[in-house]
């Protein structure tokens, strides 16, 4: 597009309609991925991401609609450039936006502004906080279109981001018919590679290429519609995304074909964060062919740029992989270390689906983890994901109980031997791992607490767990370790220094 074009700078043009002409312009753009140019477009009224845009002698609804125009550019923009703090910049001027819509009264205006606003939350791994804004709009977008049809995309993306596959799934089936009447290729295209991607991660251990063609299908599907919307960012999300599925079918020739051409893709609009999935994708073929060293170094240089993007989920999954490609490398404690570094990421914004993920990843490929570090990231991604619709998943979960029940009744094998009559022992019984992992649980933290002589502050470091966490056990499934603990001491209430009754010392 030529961005000095007559209509943008037509004189008979007032400056509310030429502000208006330009963030239709500059939207267009952003959505064939043009970024670059959608910024050009706007610099007559905004000068770069960070900075506000210039209002003065506009109408207040154009004013909203330039702040809500440029908030959206700068989600995009500042984080494809790794611009710090840009969707906090992006969330206070849509917010901004949506305050002046509200004077207006524009009730569907306020509800589109509230679309962009929880796609930020969603970036920033707040799925909470998105998904509550996307169901807020959706109350109000009664009438089918491109609007209603963002609004029910984004809370399907945010469901798929919560492990929540199959509530995702049955929202896009659903609205199948409003996506296919949109004239927008750009949603529609999102829609069938977001279908796809759902699909995939529905499809059970053991899967077939036959499993595979429908997932294919909508990934086609939906690079047909990307290029009729000449978008060039997310034709590559698509290669990425094939080039994911052919890894999973051992294809890994083919696999490194399309995750080039999407690197490709990305590089051609200087896309870093773009380029930093399409290397998590990579770095997974290379530790599927063993060639460790090389995911290792794709990983961490991948993580290196997310670091500096804000987008900590991203972050978080390719802290897991790198975390695979070191333990595989028998490389245990820096592995240790960066798996403990995704669950931190992931906890501290919010996404516990991918807390528990890291979680589960460091007990299967870490066999020499200390026994408190296994109970503890078992304990807690048990209690992550378990609402989770991934079958994959809840398998996963199960054979971690049954790892660390090995590893907890191997260390107390001595203590059961002598609690148990030796006779009673070779007798088959009933086992209910669950209430044998509680048992076990009792017993770690029971010597936790008598080396720690009694205080749960000492006993709740040497589990590598925080003080609340063990609080909370003893208080809700170990009661009766209470009595081992040394008694809570109640803080005297302070005195003001003013009080008439305060006492020097």
């Amino acid at each position: 597009m030529k961005i000095t074009s007559p209509k943008l700078d037509a004189p008979h043009l007032s400056a509310n309609e030429r502000a208006l002409i330009r963030c239709q312009a500059a939207l267009e753009l952003k959505d064939r991925g043009d970024y670059v140019a959608a910024e050009n477009v706007m610099r007559p009224l905004w000068a770069r991401v960070g900075d506000r845009p210039m209002l003065s002698g506009l109408h207040a609804s154009v004013s909203a609609e330039v702040l809500l125009c440029v908030g959206i550019l700068t989600r995009w923009i500042g984080s494809k450039n790794q611009v710090e703090g840009s969707q906090e910049t992006a969330k206070n001027l849509i917010t901004e936006s949506i305050t002046a819509y509200d004077l207006a009264g524009d009730v569907l205006k306020v509800a589109s502004a509230r679309i962009e606003l929880a796609y930020c939350y969603w970036r920033e791994g707040q799925l909470d906080e998105a998904r509550i804004m996307f169901n807020d709009a959706l109350t109000k977008l009664t009438t089918e279109g491109n609007t209603r049809a963002n609004a029910l995309l984004g809370l399907a993306v945010v469901l798929w981001s919560a492990s929540r596959f199959d509530e995702s799934l049955r929202l896009l089936t659903d609205n199948a018919s409003l996506f296919n009447k949109i004239p927008s290729h750009a949603l529609r295209g999102a829609y069938h590679s977001q279908l796809a991607m759902v699909m995939r991660s529905l499809t059970p251990r053991g899967k077939t290429v036959e499993q595979f063609k429908q997932v294919l299908k909508e990934y086609n599907e939906a690079d047909y519609h990307f290029k009729l919307a000449r978008n060039v960012v997310f034709r590559a999300d698509v290669k990425n995304n094939l080039g994911f599925l052919l890894y999973q079918l051992s294809r890994f020739k083919e696999a490194h074909m399309y995750l080039g051409q999407a690197r490709r893709l990305r590089s051609s609009v200087k896309d870093k964060v773009g380029i930093a999935q399409i290397d998590d994708t990579r770095a997974q073929v290379f530790i599927a062919e063993k060639k460790f060293k090389q995911a290792e170094t794709v990983a961490r240089n991948a993580v290196r740029i997310l670091e500096k993007s804000g987008h900590q989920c991203l972050l978080a999954d390719t802290l897991i992989t790198q975390g695979i490609a070191l333990a595989r490398s028998k490389q245990s404690e820096p592995a240790q270390f960066i798996f403990q570094k995704a669950i931190e990421v992931a906890h501290q914004v919010g996404a516990l689906n991918k807390a528990g993920l890291a979680a589960i990843t460091m007990i299967e490929e870490l066999s020499d983890l200390p026994t408190d570090t296994l109970y503890a990231a078992y304990d807690r991604a048990s209690e992550w994901l378990a609402k989770s619709q991934s079958q994959d998943l809840l398998w996963r979960l199960n054979a971690a109980s049954k790892t660390i029940f090995v590893k907890l009744r191997t260390e107390s094998i001595a203590e059961v031997a002598v609690a148990e009559d030796p006779i009673e022992a070779l007798f088959n019984k009933p086992c209910d791992l669950q209430g044998e992992v509680l048992k076990f649980e009792g017993r770690v933290i029971q010597r936790a607490l008598a080396k720690a002589n009694g205080s749960l502050t000492r006993a709740a470091a040497s589990l590598s767990m925080s003080y609340q966490a063990l609080a909370y056990i003893l208080e809700s499934r170990q009661k009766h370790l209470l009595k081992d603990r040394t008694p809570i001491r109640r803080r005297a209430r302070r005195v003001s220094a003013s009080s008439p009754n305060t006492e020097q010392a």
